[in-house]
Protein backbone atom coordinates (compact mmCIF):
# COMPACT_ATOMS: atom_id res chain seq x y z
CA UNK A 1 0.00 0.00 0.00
CA UNK A 2 2.78 2.47 0.81
CA UNK A 3 4.49 1.79 -2.52
CA UNK A 4 1.46 3.01 -4.44
CA UNK A 5 1.21 6.11 -2.26
CA UNK A 6 4.89 6.97 -2.62
CA UNK A 7 4.98 6.61 -6.41
CA UNK A 8 3.09 9.85 -7.26
CA UNK A 9 5.13 11.75 -4.67
CA UNK A 10 8.37 10.46 -6.16
CA UNK A 11 7.25 11.26 -9.69
CA UNK A 12 6.22 14.79 -8.76
CA UNK A 13 9.48 15.34 -6.85
CA UNK A 14 11.59 14.25 -9.81
CA UNK A 15 9.47 16.35 -12.18
CA UNK A 16 9.96 19.41 -9.95
CA UNK A 17 13.71 18.80 -9.80
CA UNK A 18 13.91 18.50 -13.57
CA UNK A 19 11.96 21.74 -14.03
CA UNK A 20 14.23 23.49 -11.52
CA UNK A 21 17.38 22.33 -13.30
CA UNK A 22 15.90 23.42 -16.61
CA UNK A 23 15.26 26.93 -15.24
CA UNK A 24 18.79 27.03 -13.84
CA UNK A 25 20.28 26.13 -17.22
CA UNK A 26 18.01 28.59 -19.03
CA UNK A 27 18.95 31.36 -16.61
CA UNK A 28 22.61 30.80 -17.47
CA UNK A 29 22.35 30.03 -21.16
CA UNK A 30 20.16 32.89 -22.32
CA UNK A 31 22.28 35.34 -24.32
CA UNK A 32 20.61 38.31 -22.63
CA UNK A 33 22.26 37.55 -19.29
CA UNK A 34 25.50 35.84 -20.40
CA UNK A 35 26.28 34.87 -16.80
CA UNK A 36 27.35 31.43 -15.70
CA UNK A 37 27.71 32.02 -11.95
CA UNK A 38 24.44 30.22 -11.08
CA UNK A 39 25.97 26.95 -12.26
CA UNK A 40 27.81 26.85 -8.92
CA UNK A 41 24.48 25.74 -7.46
CA UNK A 42 24.97 22.39 -9.14
CA UNK A 43 27.74 21.64 -6.63
CA UNK A 44 25.20 21.99 -3.82
CA UNK A 45 22.73 19.76 -5.65
CA UNK A 46 25.40 17.09 -6.01
CA UNK A 47 26.72 17.43 -2.44
CA UNK A 48 23.41 17.49 -0.58
CA UNK A 49 22.60 13.74 -0.50
CA UNK A 50 26.18 12.63 0.27
CA UNK A 51 26.15 12.99 4.12
CA UNK A 52 22.91 11.09 4.47
CA UNK A 53 24.03 8.31 2.13
CA UNK A 54 27.26 7.91 4.10
CA UNK A 55 25.40 7.77 7.41
CA UNK A 56 23.03 5.11 6.07
CA UNK A 57 26.03 2.95 5.23
CA UNK A 58 27.65 3.43 8.65
CA UNK A 59 24.61 3.24 10.97
CA UNK A 60 22.55 0.18 11.86
CA UNK A 61 18.86 0.85 11.28
CA UNK A 62 17.78 -1.88 13.68
CA UNK A 63 17.65 0.65 16.52
CA UNK A 64 14.43 2.65 16.67
CA UNK A 65 16.01 5.41 18.77
CA UNK A 66 17.70 8.41 17.24
CA UNK A 67 21.35 8.03 16.33
CA UNK A 68 24.00 10.77 16.58
CA UNK A 69 25.56 9.92 13.21
CA UNK A 70 22.21 10.09 11.44
CA UNK A 71 21.33 13.37 13.16
CA UNK A 72 24.68 14.86 12.14
CA UNK A 73 24.09 13.77 8.54
CA UNK A 74 20.66 15.42 8.51
CA UNK A 75 22.19 18.58 10.01
CA UNK A 76 24.93 18.70 7.35
CA UNK A 77 22.40 18.07 4.57
CA UNK A 78 20.26 20.91 5.89
CA UNK A 79 23.30 23.19 5.95
CA UNK A 80 24.12 22.35 2.34
CA UNK A 81 20.54 22.97 1.21
CA UNK A 82 20.40 26.32 3.04
CA UNK A 83 23.72 27.25 1.45
CA UNK A 84 22.24 26.52 -1.96
CA UNK A 85 19.67 29.23 -1.27
CA UNK A 86 22.21 31.57 0.33
CA UNK A 87 24.86 31.57 -2.39
CA UNK A 88 22.71 33.36 -5.01
CA UNK A 89 21.71 35.97 -2.43
CA UNK A 90 25.35 36.62 -1.52
CA UNK A 91 26.43 36.83 -5.17
CA UNK A 92 23.59 39.21 -6.00
CA UNK A 93 24.39 41.36 -2.98
CA UNK A 94 28.07 41.50 -3.94
CA UNK A 95 27.09 42.46 -7.52
CA UNK A 96 28.97 39.50 -8.94
CA UNK A 97 26.09 38.54 -11.18
CA UNK A 98 23.06 40.26 -12.64
CA UNK A 99 19.93 40.28 -10.51
CA UNK A 100 17.67 38.79 -13.23
CA UNK A 101 19.83 35.74 -13.71
CA UNK A 102 19.83 35.01 -9.98
CA UNK A 103 16.08 35.39 -9.70
CA UNK A 104 15.80 32.59 -12.23
CA UNK A 105 18.21 30.47 -10.22
CA UNK A 106 16.33 31.07 -6.97
CA UNK A 107 13.07 29.67 -8.36
CA UNK A 108 14.44 26.10 -8.31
Amino acid sequence: MTGTIMTPALISLSFGGAIGLMFLMLGCALPVYNEYWPLFLLFFYILSPIPYCISRRVVDDTDSASNACKELAIFLTTGIVVSAFGLPIIFARASVAQQCCWSTAMTD
